[in-house]
């Protein structure tokens, strides 16, 4: 295979799955696409749906040391589809970028990540070792049906993950500039502060609730969490959406409700960060209610085969030096890493995933490509 026939059917495959419409749980068919792929250069085809979910198990080879491929074919909505300067599930190709939903975020490291296994495959018919892909259709979700359902499946087998690749657009400023060895917690929370409704006229008669939580606010916002460490940033807040009142302009809300989010570094635990605001508020003598869902732990592995192999093979294809970080937000990582002895994820650039107009370079997509072929190649052949 040339370097062109190469390139060709990266892109030629991503196209492909960015036209088929797959907002999440929906896959539209991206995985039987890749399953027949797959399936002809001889791995075996397992399909593990879970609820709503399709989940695609494909193994080739039985011998240790197995290195998986994961990724999703779930996308985010679209938006407003008059925003975008193309149809969004078109794939279309301007001044060398693909346009539409999902290309960065991340059929495109899906695309290269399987265009990779073939050219392997085609010029090595005796690795040493296993190759499997692990492909879901919710990781964009309640991520509840999908990896997770195939990491505790794979448990109960007995089968081991030696290790992974995220093909998640890990990528900031230019191409394998950043590998993410881990990733921050999230714990979410929705509070509803209760006062009484009122008309305005009578402030007397009402109590608002925005009034009341106002310096709770000011002070949720400020507290320092943690300095972060040597493989974590520091705890953020971030207030997400404020609603309270009725729309109309002359009525006093009952209540105000409050969405925010931490991603977590491990020196704070989730225990630490839910006792700490719920006393700030019970110090503000505020009536409130609170809803916590802790959705994501911090993990990280410790830098091993895989990591040497991805650095080796970006610095040869880019000239780039990469950097080992777990910021960014979650990813599926956080359930093969309870498996896997190794977990890391590397791709494309990600500046405009989930945007108007997301779209992926193609020179970079390529490129990816290559780099998870010579990173199989140093780990299997």
């Amino acid at each position: 295979m040339t370097t062109q026939d190469a390139t060709d059917a990266t892109i030629d495959l991503l196209k492909e799955l960015v036209q088929r419409p797959s907002v999440t749980p929906e896959d539209s068919g991206c995985q039987d696409l890749l399953a027949e792929r797959l399936e002809g250069v001889g791995f075996s085809i397992e399909h593990m749906p879970c609820g709503e979910v399709k989940n695609l198990w494909a193994r080739y080879g039985s011998e240790a040391p197995l290195v998986v491929l994961a990724g999703h074919t779930d996308v985010v909505p679209t938006g407003d589809e008059s925003d975008w300067k193309v149809n969004p599930f078109s794939a279309e190709i301007i001044d060398n970028k693909m346009y539409g939903r999902g290309t960065s975020d991340m059929k495109g490291g899906v695309a290269a990540m399987v265009t990779a296994a073939e050219r392997l495959l085609s010029n090595h018919t005796n690795i040493k070792g296993s190759i499997a892909f692990l492909i879901t259709s919710d990781e964009e979700g309640p991520a509840i049906d999908g990896t997770r359902h195939v990491v505790e499946t794979l448990r109960s087998r007995g089968e081991k993950i030696d290790q992974c690749i995220v093909g998640e657009p890990s990528s900031s400023e230019q191409l394998g500039d950043v590998i993410r060895h881990g990733r921050r917690g999230s714990l979410g929370c929705r509070l509803v502060v209760r006062g009484i409704q009122g008309h305005v006229a009578y402030p007397h008669l009402a109590r608002n609730p925005v009034h009341e939580a106002a310096p709770f606010l000011t002070e949720l916002v400020s507290i320092v969490w943690d300095e972060g460490n040597d493989y974590f940033p520091p705890t953020t807040l971030q207030i997400s959406n404020i609603h309270g009142g009725t729309g109309a302009t002359n009525v006093v809300p009952g209540t105000l409700t409050i969405d925010f989010n931490l991603r977590y570094c491990p020196d704070t635990t989730p225990d630490h960060i839910r006792s700490t605001i719920e006393q700030l508020a019970h110090s503000h003598e505020l009536e409130a209610d609170f809803t916590w869902v802790d959705s994501a732990n911090p993990f990280i592995t410790k830098p091993g085969p895989l990591t040497a192999a991805v650095e080796r093979a970006v610095t040869q294809v880019t000239g780039v030096t990469a950097k080992l970080n777990t910021a960014g937000g979650t990813s599926d990582g956080r359930f093969i890493a309870t498996l896997a002895e190794e977990v890391i994820e590397f791709g494309t650039t990600n500046a405009t995933i989930h945007q108007v107009n997301e779209c992926v370079d193609l020179d970079e997509l390529t490129t990816a490509s290559i780099i998870y072929e010579r990173v199989l190649t140093d780990l299997l052949t």
